[in-house]
């Protein structure tokens, strides 16, 4: 599994809370109101108006709902660093954000990090910089239906890890470029006693650094809960002894994200996704399939790939419903591509509730059920976000 995976989650539900959309205008921030978190057109719930006037220290609780670790929660606080206004701006611009957070599932699990985002010249410079620590309690389900498939090992892994990331705006257009340094350090342990099988013992005691490339065309029209517009990122990165990797090994990814309007109360989305593992990466850093109702790590190989689409029927103003479903496999893999491979599929339903009109942003519950389980999670803004 990828180390980074529950403090860089639990930062982006967090972050995401607080990062407001550049297409708010000025005008949404007046003077105090007696009721901050009502909206003057309907009445009903809403903290757009307590989105739009941020500053200084916020604390933030929010759920952890990965059927891999458990259910549990991550608490923290974020500082925000105000933009100053231009007169000849009339777009609200997004605030720099410093944040520390730190988290505990049931089954033990538990981090804690510290995290700075920054939106520099007028949002044509985005930075990413985490730090932080988990312990991590996980199960390891092996590659291509082997015994473990049915037998999974479980482990904890102890790690620190430190992400670097920049990106740059083409122009003033919807194309961005960038890149990352990634650097981590990773103790692994099993349950179980003796040898697992597909776990190199040097995977045990591992130390990860390398150097990233993202590229990415963005032209969706929210920064929260899309309803229309395309996104494709590209990025790979790769790891080398030379900046102080314990080996050579690298990982491509690519993705895209598609918000088709069908009507005027029915938004049809799709997602595509596919990794690749290069060179010989730790069990725990190999691709796996990413769906609702499906744990982390459960299906694993040098090739995944996935299709999955949303449905989303707006009921009234506030609320709406939403079906979802997908298909996905991983290659144990290249060379043999059909002799060890697993399949899995995921579907299920949830709701949402649109928590701030100004930006729309939505916010809901949804339960899936995959191959083996039904899994229950809380989302805010898009889960393919996460």
């Amino acid at each position: 599994m990828n180390k980074r995976f529950l403090i860089l989650a639990s930062f982006q539900v967090m972050l995401a809370l607080l990062v407001v959309s550049q297409e708010v205008t000025a005008q949404t921030t007046p003077g105090k109101r007696k009721k901050p978190f009502r909206d003057k057109a309907d009445s009903a719930f809403d903290i757009s108006y307590y989105l739009a006037n941020l500053h200084g220290f916020l604390p933030v609780v929010v759920p952890i709902t990965e059927p891999a670790v458990g259910y549990g929660a991550a608490a923290g606080g974020a500082f925000f660093f105000p933009k100053k206004k231009k007169s000849n701006h009339t777009k609200f611009q997004i605030p720099d954000i410093a944040a520390v957070a730190g988290g505990m599932t049931s089954n033990k699990t538990w981090f804690v990090g510290v995290g700075y985002l920054g939106f520099w010249k007028e949002d044509h410079i985005r930075y990413r910089g985490v730090f932080g620590y988990g312990d991590v309690h996980l199960k390891y389900y092996g590659e291509g239906g082997d015994f473990l498939q049915e037998n999974p090992a479980g482990f904890s892994i102890k790690s620190y890890f430190l992400l670097q990331q920049i990106i740059f705006r083409v122009g003033d257009s919807k194309f961005l470029l960038g890149g990352r340094y990634l650097f981590g350090t990773s103790k692994v342990t099993f349950f179980e006693d003796g040898k697992i099988p597909g776990v190199d013992p040097h995977d045990l005691d591992f130390t990860n650094s390398g150097i990233g490339f993202i590229s990415e065309y963005d032209n969706l029209n929210n920064y929260f809960s899309p309803t229309k517009g395309l996104k494709i990122n590209l990025s790979y990165n790769q790891f080398l002894q030379l900046l102080g990797s314990d080996r050579d090994f690298g990982r491509m990814s690519f993705s895209t994200i598609y918000y088709l309007p069908v009507t005027k109360s029915w938004i049809s989305g799709f997602r595509l996704e596919t990794l690749l593992e290069t060179g010989d990466a730790p069990f725990y850093l190999k691709p796996f399939i990413t769906m609702r109702g499906i744990p982390a790590m459960r299906y694993q190989g040098e090739l995944t790939g996935l299709i999955e689409t949303e449905q989303q029927v707006l009921v009234t103003r506030r609320w709406s419903v939403v079906g979802f479903g997908g298909y996905g496999k991983a290659y144990t893999s290249l060379d043999e591509p059909e002799k060890k491979s697993s399949t899995a599929w995921s579907a299920g339903a949830g709701f949402r509730y649109l928590m701030a009109r100004l930006f729309g942003l939505r916010m809901g519950v949804d339960v899936a059920r995959g191959p083996e389980k039904w899994a229950f999670y809380v989302v805010l803004g898009s889960y393919w976000f996460r």
